[in-house]
């Protein structure tokens, strides 16, 4: 597929779904597929970023809702995003992509917030696109986070008033709004991902399980995103200032 002739969203979002289910049916345990599924994404996001046209990509590979799962897949997963933030850094950095994270840092391991600071910090300077990557995220708290902000802010008089633009200013990075969303594993939901970015989102649900989902099948997704008539509030968007 030609993507250079596909319209191309500006912001992307990825709910990575499916590693556990992955794995599952191909008789593995659920570690198998996590890896696996990181792998993918450090490959697609690269792809994403460098060759599509995209220039931010959000991916969703933590909620705070998953500190429920166990303590061995919990750790495993933390041990996972250190070594993959380690090791991939310099490819970032090499592909001019900047890092960033969205997300509390509370219950977060010491080593692990180090590592991303660390991405955070190699990455800064670079001009091309952005990986937001949302770990321990929820939509919820993002907005509870930005309102504890804002009061104190206006109590203190740092700002006068409050509309949308302000409001974004305080979420965890001032990001333009997600355009296209999308969540594999043919989950039809988006868990608490993003929900003031993704207002006016397209959505597409796939049935591929994460670790399958590569640069193929996103561009699949983006021909499906070209076939959308985006409109808000009855407004055409194409013609829309924006």
């Amino acid at each position: 597929m030609e993507i250079q002739k596909m319209k191309i969203p500006r912001h992307v979002g990825i709910i990575v779904d499916g590693n556990g289910r992955w794995a599952e049916k191909r008789g593995k345990k659920r570690s198998y597929g996590h890896k696996a599924g990181s792998e993918n994404l450090e490959k697609l996001s690269r792809y994403i970023l460098t060759k599509t046209g995209v220039e931010i990509l959000s991916v969703y590979v933590f909620s705070t809702e998953n500190f429920k799962r166990s303590v061995e897949e919990v750790d495993y997963l933390m041990g996972l995003f250190t070594k993959k933030f380690k090791n991939d850094s310099k490819k970032y950095k090499q592909e001019n992509i900047r890092i960033i994270f969205s997300g509390r840092r509370e219950p977060l391991k010491e080593e692990v917030l180090k590592t991303m600071d660390e991405i955070v910090e190699m990455t800064k300077d670079n001009t091309g696109g952005i990986l937001n990557f949302c770990l321990n995220y929820g939509g919820h708290s993002e907005i509870i986070d930005a309102t504890l902000k804002i009061h104190h802010d206006l109590e203190n008089g740092v700002i006068q008033e409050l509309d949308e633009t302000v409001f974004s200013k305080y979420l965890y990075h001032d990001l333009p709004p997600i355009d296209f969303l999308i969540r594999t594993s043919g989950e039809y939901r988006i868990s608490n991902f993003m929900l003031w970015q993704a207002s006016y989102a397209e959505f597409y649900f796939p049935e591929t399980y994460f670790p399958d989902f590569n640069e193929e099948k996103f561009d699949q997704a983006i021909l499906e995103y070209t076939k959308r008539d985006r409109r808000f509030g009855g407004i055409d968007y194409e013609k829309k200032d924006h």
